[in-house]
């Protein structure tokens, strides 16, 4: 018998959740992946009080699941969504430069792929696809961290509703927070939400330095690294510092973001670093009124300029409102259900089937 989403889901529902009310109606549930009679899914809780809590509910969740015909594994995190109550700030400061590395390009441990994120031009949704992807790829069961290296401008945090800061036992090793089956590390997290990093290049340099090698990432298949825009000292660190699988250069199709993308192809052809694949972003929009398709942007330049260039086209992402407030919600698109979402889950499927994930 194959084990459908609905069957799991009728299954959650009938799961009661601490306070009332079940795993389905207290909406604790994410990231629900069926696939071959192996189920996964996120419990996400408030707090990390009420996540301890739900110690109980996951086992109970888990051996209802393993009772259903055609299931053979279950897979379950449960996570906090919101601050921890009380917990200490941590002890550990950001910034500064950076400590000699001798050796070249080193690993991140317990990392297997590093894919850098990059534009060459802000405004193009790179932040957005990043998020997305990372989710995306959780999805599909990999196990995925996400590092917002936009220093200046970071802002995965809120993208990815992260609201915990995070923790340093010893203050020396950053705990990152997960969300969304994800875990995830950003400068945003670490300073006031309105407070400016007012930083040059050594100080950049020694930050990314920071949350790549004093986070604790533990076991990942997959760390994607969303870069700034442009082509300056952060991409430059981070190429040579840190053996990256290659990059992925995300574009809008009109010709002045194109000018930008080429320039950072040539950036990271220059720091030996393969550049995986072009992705067309904001490539069609779709008027929820009347369903007119219109392309605001342009069409096919990114994938011409792919084909131009040898390089693998990746595919195309809509404009879609939906996705704008999701993200600004902390729920990225692809964690939910519909075309949105299966068009990043599409470019998941594309970058594992690639062996690139």
């Amino acid at each position: 018998m194959t084990v459908t989403r609905d069957m799991v889901t009728g299954v959650l529902a009938g799961i009661a959740a601490p306070g009332g009310g079940t795993l389905v109606s207290r909406d604790l549930i994410r990231a629900l992946t069926v696939e071959a009679g192996t189920v996964r899914f996120v419990i996400e809780a408030a707090t990390p009080e009420e996540a301890r809590a739900l110690a109980p509910v996951e086992a109970a969740a888990e051996q209802a699941l393993k009772a259903l015909p055609g299931v053979t594994l279950v897979q379950i995190v449960t996570t906090a969504h919101g601050p921890a109550a009380k917990a200490p700030p941590p002890n550990i400061k950001i910034g500064g430069h950076p400590t000699p590395q001798q050796g070249g390009p080193q690993k991140v441990s317990g990392v297997a792929k590093i894919i850098a994120v990059a534009s060459g031009k802000g405004g193009v949704g790179k932040s957005t696809v990043s998020s997305n992807l990372a989710v995306a790829l959780a999805r599909a069961g990999r196990k995925v961290g996400l590092l917002d290296a936009d220093i200046l401008g970071p802002s995965q945090a809120k993208m990815m509703g992260v609201t915990t800061r995070p923790m340093s036992a010893d203050g020396q090793t950053i705990q990152p927070p997960q969300a969304h089956g994800v875990k995830m590390m950003s400068l945003g997290l670490m300073l006031k939400e309105d407070e400016a990093v007012i930083w040059r290049g050594p100080m950049l340099m020694g930050a990314l330095q920071q949350l790549i090698g004093q986070v604790n990432w533990g076991t990942l298949d997959i760390l994607i690294v969303d870069l700034p825009p442009g082509t300056g000292d952060v991409q430059l660190t981070l190429c040579q510092r840190t053996q990256l699988t290659g990059a992925l250069i995300v574009s809008t199709p009109q010709d002045v973001a194109l000018l930008d993308a080429r320039k950072a192809i040539d950036m990271f052809a220059k720091l030996n670093t393969p550049v995986l694949g072009l992705i067309e972003n904001m490539s069609t929009y779709i008027c929820p009124n009347c369903g007119h398709e219109a392309h605001i942007f342009g069409h096919g330049g990114v994938a011409a300029e792919a084909a131009r260039l040898d390089l693998p086209f990746l595919g195309e992402l809509p404009l879609s409102l939906e996705v704008r407030e999701a993200g600004d919600a902390g729920t990225p698109i692809a964690a939910g259900e519909g075309p949105n979402s299966e068009a990043y889950a599409r470019l998941a499927h594309r970058l594992i089937d690639g062996g690139m994930a």
